[in-house]
């Protein structure tokens, strides 16, 4: 008896490394690669294409959570996790080798295949270790290290890049996913559902079309094509008529790979509700704070990334402490919390000036990087300790998949709203000065006032590069200067007020929670 309990802690001793290594590697992988992308591009060409490098990744990643997450309720979570590390490193040695940019997109977004099994699962699998109690602990640590990922990563890759070659930041997932591979075998035990598995083949099929449809259409919709252009009008007739029939075909399926009726519980729905408003104010946050930080205050693209630094620490923290905290004050009460700190965060984000300082906006950051910490972990917590054992898979990986498309809401939404504020408001503070120039400046500004019209954030990335604006005569940067930085300014505190907005909705949710106790039953077998 005493030997098999020393197995069992040596086997959980394992997994946990295991599980460690292959979360970390996989949340650095995309800040490592961002980092890439300039001097990849600068070898395979293709800067048309570039953005394909993390929107093939996203797609394949997003889809394939909640697939992940019934697969591993059918099949076991061994056989579903070790599937996932194989074909993110088979899909990171192939990047590795890619001798077109076209070749490297498609291995991107086989690598996101694995990438989207591989983040849930590690969630699932602390679900099944631990009791309510200890997961809150062990959550917050995992949900760290995706803080952790967004402060190393960009530095790694660039020592990498600068050291070695772009090639290396995928060769790099190998010796490490190998050796994650071989801790999650030797550390979890081989288990699947009683019975024949039946696997909703029609349900993936439409929903696959169904979501892919919809992230491409909010991805290009406004930027590469108008929102009313035929090609985006029919990528969201499709989404839609792809998850009518998804949703048909889940309320007849044996085994739905989404089941429907989990909305029909109130904590299922309230606790994915917060988490997809969060993420749609948050996401929009992160994007637009170094676009403040380098357009208004001035300072350089690698000076900006630092103010995101403490808000990354500062969630990492709370995250950890938050994981031990929420034993003793409750779920409920500190997503509550939680939610009051982001709203306060977007608060005085939505203040900042021509005026505000580096400190002060870090310091702002940090008010909003306290809400994330608290809320992000405790949602999945409180989805897993709501349901039985037998649901935790779809469960956990709903948590992350409503998450993930809120982002991509967010990212659309707040850039939607920064490019129509900013377009009304050069139209009616730029334009009139740009008129009043001699006839020989008319080609510049027919060039500006076309740009104001399709890309008003490309106006802005004037303020961004020296080099142009020393091409500019004085006079005229003079008066252009000011006017730039005033509308970009109020276009951002819209964006900011707006994100509060979304914020504030998941707050109001946030009440309507019942009351849920974290348990201290006896820890259940991993399988």
């Amino acid at each position: 008896m005493e030997r098999e309990h020393e197995e069992g802690d040596a086997r959980r001793g394992l997994l946990i490394a295991g599980l460690i290594v292959a979360m970390l590697f996989a949340a650095l992988d995309n800040t490592i690669v961002g980092t890439a992308m300039p001097r990849i591009v600068g070898e395979l060409g293709g800067l048309e294409v570039m953005t394909w490098l993390t929107t093939a990744y996203m797609l394949t990643s997003t889809t394939i959570v909640p697939i992940a997450g019934k697969l591993a309720d059918l099949l076991g979570r061994k056989a579903v996790y070790v599937t996932g590390l194989l074909v993110f490193i088979i899909g990171s040695a192939l990047c590795g080798t890619s001798q077109t940019i076209y070749q490297l997109i498609g291995y991107r977004a086989l690598q996101g295949i694995g990438g989207g099994v591989m983040m849930p699962m590690a969630m699932i699998i602390v679900g099944d270790m631990f009791t309510g109690a200890q997961r809150a602990k062990w959550q917050g640590v995992f949900g760290a290290l995706f803080g952790l990922s967004s402060i190393v990563g960009p530095q790694i890759g660039g020592w990498i890049v600068d050291s070695l070659n772009w090639r290396w930041v995928f060769y790099i997932n190998l010796p490490v996913g190998i050796l994650a591979t071989i801790l999650i075998s030797l550390g979890l035990k081989s288990h699947r559902a009683k019975g024949p598995v039946k696997i909703d083949i029609p349900g993936m099929i439409t929903m696959i079309i169904g979501v892919v449809s919809l992230l491409l259409a909010l991805t290009f919709g406004g930027k590469d094509y108008p929102w009313s252009s035929w090609q985006i009008l029919s990528l969201f007739a499709l989404s839609v008529v792809f998850l009518i029939a998804f949703a048909v075909i889940e309320t007849k399926a044996s085994e739905p790979i989404f089941p429907l009726f989990l909305f029909k519980n109130k904590t299922f729905a309230l606790l994915n509700g917060i988490g997809f408003l969060m993420s749609l104010g948050m996401f929009g946050a992160i994007m637009f704070v170094p676009l403040f930080m380098q357009g208004i205050i001035g300072i350089s693209a690698a000076a900006s990334g630092t103010v995101m630094t403490p808000m990354m620490i500062t969630m990492i923290l709370t995250s950890i402490v938050g994981g031990r905290f929420v034993r003793k004050i409750g779920v409920r009460t500190q997503i509550i919390i939680g939610m009051a700190c982001m709203a306060i965060g977007f608060w005085l984000l939505s203040t900042m000036s021509i005026h505000t300082g580096k400190l002060t906006a870090m310091s702002y950051m940090c008010v909003l990087g306290v809400g994330i910490g608290l809320v992000m972990p405790t949602v999945t917590i409180a989805l897993q300790e709501s349901f039985p054992k037998s649901e935790l898979g779809v469960v956990t990986s709903s948590s992350q998949f409503f998450r993930q498309i809120g982002g991509t809401f967010g990212m659309t939404i707040l850039g939607a709203i920064m490019n129509q504020r900013s377009t009304d408001l050069l139209t009616q503070q730029m334009v009139p000065l740009l008129q009043k120039l001699p006839p020989q400046a008319h080609g510049m500004v027919e060039q500006f006032e076309s740009l104001i019209q399709t890309n008003p954030q490309g106006v802005y990335s004037l303020l961004l590069n020296p080099d142009a604006m020393q091409k500019i005569p004085a006079a005229m940067l003079q008066r252009v200067v000011p006017i730039l930085k005033s509308t970009l300014v109020d276009s951002l505190h819209s964006v900011f007020l707006y994100g509060l907005v979304f914020v504030l909705l998941g707050a109001f949710l946030s009440p309507l929670l019942n009351s849920i106790k974290l348990s201290d039953k006896k820890e259940k077998s991993v399988s």
